[in-house]
């Protein structure tokens, strides 16, 4: 009997010590379906299913809790092209199973999508969060890069020092921070010499997908042409851009509480290194 108390004491020990070291991690995605292109063109997109799945799955089985929000609340789209078993080393197996996970959250459901606003994050309280991860797709170009309240949101997870992980073109969305980000979105789709405010991320090492990978991905738009591409735009701003030496491939850079990741191939790395941080 004293063998089996002992048993329960270290079970529940155990359990009570994971519990304390769980983590809240905030989880945000754009609101917007489609990419306005030049030329008034529109491209359908949204989040790539491996960039938001497999961070978010590793944070999951680790015991940590994941609230999803957007700037509006409204369920995010999923960008149809990243539904591939290529962004899964061409493993289907895998595939079904970040696939599966999506539809148990039900994020992309108009009717029962857990999605939050970002308003309301805010009511809940920046410091109820231990991190933040902001996954890609080509969404957060439309929308996050100029979200004001998603500026207040990192401005906050910054000056605390926490966690901010974000990939492929989701590092857009550190402009959203800038004073005068409206502005200077404009002036990068008009080709001027980009003038800002202070940047808090300033002289960061950073990457997000380079112009060279946009370049090779051009294919993708259907014959449509970015504004702009996120590399031009954060090294504009003061961002110390670093890329990979081989295009597609794994690259993620830390600078303090910055985690960027470069590209999908990047996503499972960025997810590593964001869980060894909550550590």
């Amino acid at each position: 009997m004293k063998s089996l108390n002992k048993i329960m004491l270290a079970v529940v020990t155990a359990s009570a010590a994971f519990s304390a070291n769980a983590a809240h991690v905030l989880v945000v995605l754009s609101d917007e379906g489609q990419l306005e292109l030049k030329n008034n063109q529109i491209f359908k997109t949204g989040f790539y299913l491996n960039e938001l799945m497999q961070p978010t799955k590793m944070l999951l089985d680790a015991g940590h809790t994941v609230t999803f929000a957007t700037p509006k609340g409204k369920a995010p789209t999923l960008d149809e092209s990243s539904n591939s078993a290529m962004y899964f080393n061409q493993d289907e197996k895998a595939l079904k199973k970040y696939a599966g996970l999506l539809r148990d959250l039900k994020l992309t459901s108009a009717q029962d999508s857990p999605v939050v606003s970002l308003s309301r994050i805010e009511q809940i309280g920046f410091d109820k969060f231990d991190a933040i991860y902001i996954p890609g797709g080509h969404a957060p170009m439309q929308d996050l890069l100029k979200d004001k309240q998603l500026g207040k949101v990192l401005t906050a997870f910054h000056k605390a020092g926490k966690p901010t992980a974000l990939v492929c073109h989701g590092p857009i969305a550190l402009m959203s921070t800038l004073p005068n980000a409206l502005e200077v979105v404009d002036q990068l789709e008009q080709g001027k010499t980009v003038k800002t405010g202070e940047w808090i991320y300033k002289n960061y090492r950073m990457t997000v997908i380079s112009n060279q990978e946009e370049e090779l991905a051009k294919a993708l738009l259907k014959g449509g042409e970015m504004k702009f591409y996120p590399q031009t735009a954060l090294q504009s701003i003061g961002g110390k851009y670093q890329s990979n030496t081989t295009a597609w491939t794994p690259n993620v850079v830390v600078d303090r509480e910055l985690i960027t990741g470069q590209n999908p191939a990047s996503a499972v790395l960025v997810g590593k290194t964001l869980l060894g941080k909550l550590k």
